[in-house]
């Protein structure tokens, strides 16, 4: 009887132990399944949050490549707008062709008056009467220029050859008469009826044409030609 009662508390201490672990298991699991609750809804929340962040990054995205678009704009019409301007400017080398082509106009222009001063002169030759019936035609020219001279001071008339006077007289006369020096013959060379005046007679070489010429002194410029005769025939040969 005394074994009975013992075996029976060994029971009982052994149904409180077992007691004790299940309810320490359910505790347990009841805690996991809190804690396994608590993270699948707060991770849910993590999520929302996280695909609000990743729309937000999205549209961030969006408006910058909205504003790349608009700056990418913005420097092509830029670009545009150097373009048309670089077009409308006018090229320095051209501007300098245009203007170099107005002063060449202009100072053809001014040439052109002058040519027809000289034209003008040519055509004032005037024809005068002759001297005598020896001469075919007699005339003038306003364009008769003196020839230069090499000497200086009071001029004396030379009428020695060779001498620098009768060389430069000699020049006049071919200058009158449109003939070349080297292509002249001085047939006859004096006094003109002054002290500053002389006359002569000359022809080409071939002696096709005479010439009687006049001409007189202008101080520190030489002889000029003031009138020339054409003959009929050679009266100094």
């Amino acid at each position: 009887m005394g074994k009975e009662r013992y075996s029976s508390r060994v029971a009982k201490r052994k149904d409180k132990k077992v007691n004790k672990i299940y309810n320490i298991l359910i505790s347990v699991v009841v805690l996991l399944i809190v804690v396994v609750g608590a993270v699948i809804f707060l991770g849910g929340n993590d999520d929302q949050p996280t695909s609000n962040d990743t729309q937000t990054a999205s549209n961030t995205a969006d408006n910058d490549e909205g504003e790349s678009d608009k700056d990418t704009e913005t420097n092509n019409d830029e670009n545009d707008t150097a373009t048309d301007s670089e077009g409308g400017q006018t090229d320095p080398n051209e501007s300098s062709d245009d203007t170099s082509s107005d002063s060449d106009k202009d100072a053809s222009e001014e040439k052109e008056p002058a040519d027809s001063e000289d034209e003008e002169k040519e055509s004032e030759i005037t024809e005068e009467t002759p001297s005598d019936s020896n001469v075919e035609k007699a005339y003038t020219d306003p364009a008769w220029e003196p020839v230069g001279t090499e000497q200086s001071g009071e001029h004396v008339t030379q009428y020695e050859q060779g001498s620098v006077d009768w060389q430069e007289m000699e020049k006049a006369l071919a200058y009158g008469a449109g003939i070349s020096e080297g292509d002249m013959k001085v047939y006859w060379l004096g006094n003109g009826g002054s002290p500053d005046t002389a006359v002569g007679t000359v022809s080409p070489n071939d002696d096709s044409e005479t010439y009687r010429v006049h001409i007189q002194w202008v101080d520190g410029q030489g002889w000029k030609p003031t009138k020339v005769e054409k003959l009929k025939v050679n009266d100094k040969k």
